[in-house]
């Protein structure tokens, strides 16, 4: 009689789980789609993708429920919100879907039951350069197959338009992760902390700052931003709006090096005063 009870005990919480999983899936992705829907019609300046500070729902969701959850509700999310916005999934199918899927499918696997504020920053900037340049690489593929790009232009006219695309969208979604994220965050272990993982719950800035590995994330990560800024000035660097009319082109390649340019300053210079002043801090 005691196994049988144990037994269906277990049952229970298993079902529970799946049960919360569902519903914090199905949260993740109808909050993402509205947020996604807010700005869409905010578009890059090739006139598709869209300005979208609504990741840090996803991201959210994805550390504190697990990657499947993270997962699955952006790609959801952004498949429903692409329905409202162009009438047709087609072209989110093999762009946004698959890559809002995979990027907070890996943030969440990558931070699971591992959190620390520097595997935070880091994971997040190799998440959004991967995920973005999949779904760069999705839009082009749908703009070739339906003739919207006509397979006879050159070569660096593809490149240009995939790289230039994904780093818009890297360099516009970094700042809204990077800060409004740890804010959602902490609140969600002031307001409902039950259902923050104990390893969320510990992390601590503080903690971290000394070990001098969280610094040196946020001054490599501005490093290469302010690098990346200084190469388009070079004359190659144009490349990246060859979609462009040439009256406009160099307006967008004006805002692509100030996006870079100041963002990596910016985290280059968290990251120097916090190493400055690391001895201040208690540990």
């Amino acid at each position: 009689m005691y196994n049988l009870c144990v037994y269906d005990v277990s049952i229970d919480m298993r079902k529970a789980g799946r049960s919360l999983q569902v519903a914090t899936t199905a949260m993740c992705a109808v909050t993402y789609a509205l947020g996604a829907y807010a700005t869409s019609y905010i578009e890059s300046p090739w006139g598709i993708g869209q300005f979208r500070p609504a990741i840090v729902i996803p991201a959210v969701f994805a550390i504190l429920f697990g990657p499947w959850v993270g997962g699955l509700g952006a790609a959801l999310g952004t498949f429903i919100q692409s329905i409202f916005r162009y009438g047709h999934p087609w072209l989110t199918l093999v762009s946004g879907t698959p890559a809002n899927f995979i990027g907070f499918y890996m943030l969440g696997r990558l931070l699971h039951r591992r959190f620390s504020w520097t595997r935070f920053v880091a994971a997040t900037v190799l998440v959004l350069i991967f995920a973005n340049f999949i779904c760069a690489l999705g839009v082009l593929a749908y703009f070739i197959l339906f003739r919207i790009f006509q397979p006879t232009l050159p070569l660096g006219f593809y490149v240009g338009f995939t790289v230039g695309l994904t780093l818009w969208w890297y360099i516009t979604m970094l700042p809204f992760a990077l800060l409004i994220t740890p804010a959602v965050l902490k609140a969600c272990v002031r307001v409902i902390p039950s259902i923050v993982p104990r390893d969320v719950l510990e992390a601590s800035i503080r903690h971290e700052i000394p070990s001098g590995l969280f610094t040196k994330v946020l001054v490599l990560s501005g490093a290469a931003m302010i690098a990346i800024g200084v190469a388009t000035f070079l004359p190659q660097a144009k490349v990246l709006v060859v979609a462009y009319k040439e009256e406009v082109a160099e307006l967008v390649l004006n805002g692509i090096k100030l996006m870079f340019l100041l963002t990596g300053g910016v985290c280059t210079s968290i990251g120097i005063g916090l190493e400055a002043v690391k001895g201040l801090i208690k540990i």
